[in-house]
């Protein structure tokens, strides 16, 4: 493989933002879109939705399966950090394996993080019109959805700034209420907030109600598997850093955030709901983990208020996997690994055959989702699951093979370095593979399923790189 070129404004190698249709990819993101998506990039709408199954299955342990995928998300963005400094693209780890590993690692990883984001699209316009039909029922949820897609489609289509935009003030929200619930319900726990009496409240709850392991040291691993995706969407940042004017400068400093992100907004947050209110109130599995802790501080109407939370993670996160899946597309319509057209740009430098065939098989699966919801949708849903522990494996791999190249090629270019290379890399990759270990134990939470899915359409993708490539060597030979 050649070397991928050193990006400076655009992050495709094609000329950058000279205005004209087919140009390539523009620097339309600012310092502060950045800034916000990678804040708000390791916020999902996984973390309010999803944290009480967790807590009810780990008890207060559940922070040590946070700390511990954590750790795990900021090893594999380090290593990424490294690789996208060295050489930011809008492929990211997909045109860093390619590179790396061969051709068929970056056709696979790319495409199946294309299939991940587009099937996120059906889920997160689903629940997002299950929200605003509550408000406003007049409107079907069908409905809703398909306005929803529409919207932020045009958004997309109109410019990757538009697109920053959106996601800065989306984001800003999320990190806004995150932030807010972690300052007052500390202020809770320590009993210092004026106004509020709360007799739940208090660090004895960590430790209470059968300690802070009520279910066994094995729950940890257990609660590892039901929150493990809701840090997918930490390595946006790096993808969107090859459409910013500085592309090194971005994706050095969201890599160098990680730690302190995950450690206030995921560790933080679940800190104080699992203090508030102890692990088995009924509460919070009924209501949910934040709207529970909100109303055990007499804090009124929170089940709305956290139910525009949520909304504003899902528009963020329906906002950000279109564009995630168009510039993934794009890259692979670059590197002749999908149609040529995915490749062209219009005059704003947005992809848009890209976007448009993002977004149909995102309207797809939103037809599966109401028409075969528990069957064509639920295999969609399952064959998609464990895609991001595949993309953490491959970066792993492919950033142990990388720093020899960027070492013999142009050391100067590793501005960010993988603390304790290699140790640290195949730490972080035995982690993986033991968690996709471990899934295909879990019968209770799907998780065998899942792994047993996503392996089948991982094998379909590899065996069409591994024919594709087989039939490319073919041809060439045929040539006199």
């Amino acid at each position: 493989m050649t070397s991928q070129p050193t990006l400076t404004k655009a992050g495709n190698g094609h000329g950058g933002g000279t205005g004209q249709p087919g140009s390539g990819l523009q620097a339309g993101l600012k310092n502060r879109h950045l800034s916000m998506i990678a804040i708000g990039g390791v916020i999902g709408a996984g973390l309010f939705v999803g944290s009480s199954t967790g807590i009810a299955t780990a008890g207060p342990g559940i922070l040590l399966s946070y700390a511990l995928v954590g750790t795990l998300v900021v090893l594999v963005m380090r290593m990424l950090g490294e690789m996208s400094a060295a050489n930011p693209t809008s492929g990211s780890f997909s045109a860093h394996a390619d590179r790396a590993l061969g051709r068929w690692a970056g056709f696979s990883i790319g495409w199946l993080y294309w299939f991940f984001w587009v099937v996120v699209l059906a889920v997160e316009a689903t629940a997002g019109a299950k929200i605003l039909e509550s408000w406003v029922p007049a409107v079907p949820q069908w409905g809703w959805a398909l306005i929803v897609m529409v919207v932020l489609t045009a958004t997309n289509l109109v410019s990757v700034g538009s697109y920053g935009e959106f996601e800065f003030w989306f984001a800003g929200i999320k990190v806004v209420a995150i932030g807010a619930f972690i300052v007052v319900g500390g202020l809770a726990v320590f009993g210092v907030l004026p106004g509020v009496d709360s007799d739940k409240a208090g660090l004895d709850n960590l430790t209470g109600h059968g300690g802070f392991l009520p279910n066994g040291p094995g729950a940890i691993l257990t609660g590892v598997l039901l929150v493990v995706f809701s840090f997918m969407g930490s390595e946006i940042a790096t993808l969107a850093a090859g459409e910013s004017e500085d592309p090194r400068r971005a994706v050095t400093k969201s890599t160098n955030s990680i730690i302190w992100r995950i450690g206030v907004f995921y560790l933080g947050s679940i800190f104080v709901v699992v203090t508030l209110l102890p692990w088995d109130d009924k509460a919070i599995a009924d209501d949910g983990s934040y709207v529970a802790a909100l109303d055990s501080l007499g804090i009124a109407h929170a089940d709305q208020i956290m139910n525009f939370i949520v909304l504003t993670s899902v528009l963020s996160c329906l906002n950000s996997g279109l564009y995630t899946a168009s510039r993934m597309a794009f890259s692979l319509g670059e590197r002749g690994d999908a149609p040529r057209a995915f490749a062209r740009t219009t005059a704003r430098g947005v992809p848009m055959a890209a976007i448009l065939a993002s977004v149909l098989f995102g309207f797809v699966a939103v037809f599966f989702n109401y028409r075969y919801p528990d069957s064509v949708f639920l295999f969609l849903v399952n064959s998609s699951g464990a895609v991001a522990l595949f993309v953490w494996l491959v970066i792993c791999f492919s950033q142990l093979r990388m720093r020899r190249i960027i070492q013999a090629e142009s050391p100067e270019k590793l501005v960010v370095r993988m603390w304790l290379y290699p140790y640290l890399t195949w730490a972080a990759a035995g982690l993986i593979v033991f968690v996709l270990g471990y899934m295909l134990t879990d019968t209770e939470h799907d998780g065998r399923e899942t792994v047993l899915l996503s392996l089948l359409v991982a094998a379909v993708v590899l065996a069409v790189a591994f024919a594709r490539e087989w039939y490319v060597r073919r041809r060439r030979s045929a040539l006199p």
